[in-house]
């Protein structure tokens, strides 16, 4: 007997149909003799709903406010779906963030797990109750309902995870696992068997949309055997048909050696600022990073050009494509501070990554990297690399290309796909 929380995402709970299809699946898991935990996200579509809610009302609305409209989404599937188990003939309920209770920080809209009181819901599960626990809520201190920020359900299956000791924790999407990349790009992409956290957390950062970063980074920390698959292949006997998310203890030495790399990642999401002529002295690269770190906008590729003769440089960066005017508008009125010249931008590029464990024990990845798009004539604009990544960015007109030229490169095309 094992103890396993299934979270199910929005397209799996979009509809009666779909939530009694998910009725069935967490069925068969109790007949296996397992304890279950369920948890769900808001119906596709219905959280995007509820926000345009808020800021229709108020463009200046109060967080506390919004959470206590957004967490409604989750609130209705976590209720329908425990009606179908009943109707099932399965003992479930319901538990919302408050019940439990899921204690977060107080930071609405964007809220941390702080503590999940587990001992009620432990005792129902061994009870043979399925708990239904909607994703994405707590509660603060103050007794007022939070929400973790887009993706949380994903944090909040994670966490419950770790705090009830699962032995695993299933996260059903609408994909049937990890691949070596978008399978939409590169039809010959494989379905990876088992990906480190480091991997995972690696490409969740660098645009693979499979899992959401933060609950990667809480599953590495907590120890937490996650597992994707999707929720719309039939089911079959095989317990982990998906991909598992491990720790290295978990993947043969040997496995790693062979693999160099594991996966290849593209975000379009991205948009670049140079700044040219920043004065070459201590400090001058803090008076651009603050502002913007004071304003919470992310950055993520940064390159400081060689000197010029003149006692200045350029710097280079990229942000998130939805905060390109936030940023702009932080560094014009910091202009004074920084003292550079001119701010140029550019949202016609793109990030490409490869990522893998296998980069610590083989030279040459890069260098493979740098060949293949050379060879297609794809111009290299920056790079940055950490232990087991590469990235650079490139034209956008050119991602998909370098894509499929990448996973070629690294040997991760299909073998049966290459013989059909």
């Amino acid at each position: 007997m094992a103890r396993i929380v299934m979270k199910f995402g929005g397209t799996s709970m979009a509809g009666i149909e779909r939530i009694r299809n998910v009725a069935e699946r967490v069925k068969r898991e109790t007949e296996r003799g397992n304890e279950v935990a369920v948890v769900v996200s808001a119906m596709a579509g219905d959280t995007d709903r509820l926000v345009n809610f808020c800021r229709e009302a108020s463009s200046l609305y109060d967080p506390r406010e919004y959470d206590v409209v957004v967490a409604t989404g989750e609130q209705v599937t976590s209720g329908l779906l425990a009606i179908a188990l009943q109707s099932l003939g399965v003992k479930a309920r319901s538990w919302l963030g408050w019940q439990l209770p899921i204690r977060t920080n107080d930071a609405h809209a964007s809220a941390r797990i702080q503590d999940i009181d587990t001992e009620a819901l432990i005792a129902a599960m061994a009870a043979g109750e399925v708990a239904v626990i909607p994703g994405f809520q707590g509660m603060a201190e103050s007794g007022r309902v939070t929400t973790l920020g887009r993706g949380g359900s994903d944090t909040s299956a994670v966490a419950i995870a770790a705090a009830v000791k699962a032995d695993r924790c299933d996260i059903y999407t609408d994909v049937d696992g990890v691949y070596t990349t978008d399978p939409r790009i590169v039809p010959r992409a494989r379905k990876l068997a088992k990906v480190t956290y480091e991997e995972m957390l690696e490409l969740a950062s660098v645009g693979a949309k499979v899992l959401q970063t933060r609950s990667v980074g809480l599953a590495m920390k907590e120890g937490v055997r996650v597992q994707v698959l999707s929720s719309f292949d039939a089911p079959t006997d095989d317990e982990t048909p998906g991909t598992m998310i491990v720790g290295d203890n978990e993947i043969e030495e040997s496995e790693m050696e062979r693999q160099r790399i594991t996966g290849i990642a593209l975000d379009k999401n991205e948009a670049k600022i140079t700044l040219t002529e920043v004065p070459d002295r201590p400090g001058a690269v803090a008076s651009i990073f603050a502002p913007l770190a004071d304003a919470n906008i992310n950055v993520d590729v940064i390159v400081q050009n060689i000197a010029h003769d003149t006692g200045s440089t350029d710097v280079t960066f990229t942000v998130p494509g939805a905060e390109l005017a936030r940023a702009i508008d932080v560094l014009e009125k910091a202009q004074g501070s920084i003292g550079y010249g001119n701010l140029r931008h550019d949202t016609k590029i793109c990030k490409v990554s490869v990522v893998g464990v296998g980069m610590r024990s083989h030279a040459g990845v890069a260098s493979t990297m740098f060949t293949a798009l050379a060879g297609r004539g794809i111009n290299i604009q920056a790079i940055a690399t950490s232990e087991i990544k590469v990235s650079v960015l490139i034209e956008e007109d050119y991602a998909e290309l370098a894509v499929r030229v990448l996973h070629t490169a690294y040997g991760l095309d299909a073998p049966e796909a290459l013989e059909a």
